[in-house]
């Protein structure tokens, strides 16, 4: 995937040819980092399994086939010119949207089986065990979103309309968009909490990791109890944005034209978040009394 990545780029800069409103390559450069994120971190995820490890490697085996399945329609519609996404405009297009769809479930329920394991494995960190969980529970609802873009949008028929499904909500997909990301401006857009709840596995951990490094530094940190409250807080507030980006989106709003009550809500998220983080790193006094003791406190 990454050398792939590193095609689609140049593919991008000396290919002309535009579907959807976006650069040909765009759609499989953007798999293809997506992936480059995502495999690592199921890979580790798997590594840290005491139970069930040979059931948990069919599983990672099952979702890296039904990742390169996919990304063989994905380029392999991008070299003709062609949309890979809710495409019925003729019976190949058709059989090859098909495929792809009955590989996102295989996908989909392989990361289910992997979820189920990791919510029974003991992790000794307790830290890195709830944001693991977390994470891969929360990438199973990003990936969930994907069955909501199948769904006919206003004016699509299936088995009349060429195309049947699409990212965008309240408009048509095409239009104007985001740089980079090309997340619609005008209108809702499913790949927002598509793409958030997804990398859920990767910045959940990763925010464990970095807390974890730091603990040698500020002796808060280096009390399990408070990075397992910071695991827990962050866990709870990565889902309610989750949540929130969804509910925008499915109501027809653009992410960067946020109406008052989503405004609202991301107020509240945020104050809970402050003030969690706060009575999160709060040390019993004991517990300081012994840092003290052992010159972790200044």
């Amino acid at each position: 995937m990454a050398v792939m990545a590193v095609i689609f780029g140049v593919g991008i800069v000396v290919d002309d040819r535009v579907v959807a409103g976006a650069p040909v390559w765009s759609k499989p450069f953007k798999f293809a980092v997506s992936f480059v994120a995502y495999c690592p971190s199921l890979a580790w995820a798997l590594s840290l399994l005491t139970r069930g490890r040979r059931v948990g490697w069919w599983a990672g085996t099952v979702v890296s086939a039904a990742c390169l399945v996919e990304m063989a329609i994905i380029t392999g519609q991008a070299a003709r010119g062609r949309r890979s996404h809710f495409n019925r405009e003729t019976p190949f297009d058709e059989a090859l949207f098909n495929a792809m769809a009955v590989t996102v479930v295989i996908l989909w329920l392989g990361m289910l089986v992997i979820a189920v394991l990791l919510l029974r494995t003991r992790i000794t960190d307790r830290a890195t065990a709830w944001a693991l969980r977390s994470g891969i529970s929360l990438a199973l609802a990003g990936a969930a979103v994907g069955f909501l873009m199948s769904q006919p949008a206003p004016g699509q028929r299936r088995g009349v309309s060429k195309v049947v499904g699409a990212h965008s909500v309240g408009v048509p997909d095409g239009g104007p968009s985001m740089p980079l990301t090309g997340w619609s401006t005008t209108g809702g857009d499913l790949r927002i909490p598509h793409f958030f709840g997804m990398h859920a596995l990767q910045l959940l951990p990763l925010l464990v990791m970095v807390v974890t490094a730091l603990a040698p530094r500020f002796a808060r940190l280096a009390d399990e109890r408070v990075r397992l409250r910071l695991a827990l807080l962050a866990s709870g507030v990565y889902a309610a944005a989750f949540a929130l980006v969804l509910w925008q989106a499915l109501r027809g709003q653009a992410l960067i034209h946020p109406d008052g009550v989503t405004l609202g809500v991301a107020g509240l998220i945020v104050v809970a978040a402050v003030l969690g983080t706060y009575g999160s790193l709060r040390v019993p006094g004991h517990r300081r009394a012994q840092a003290h003791e052992a010159g972790l406190v200044s």
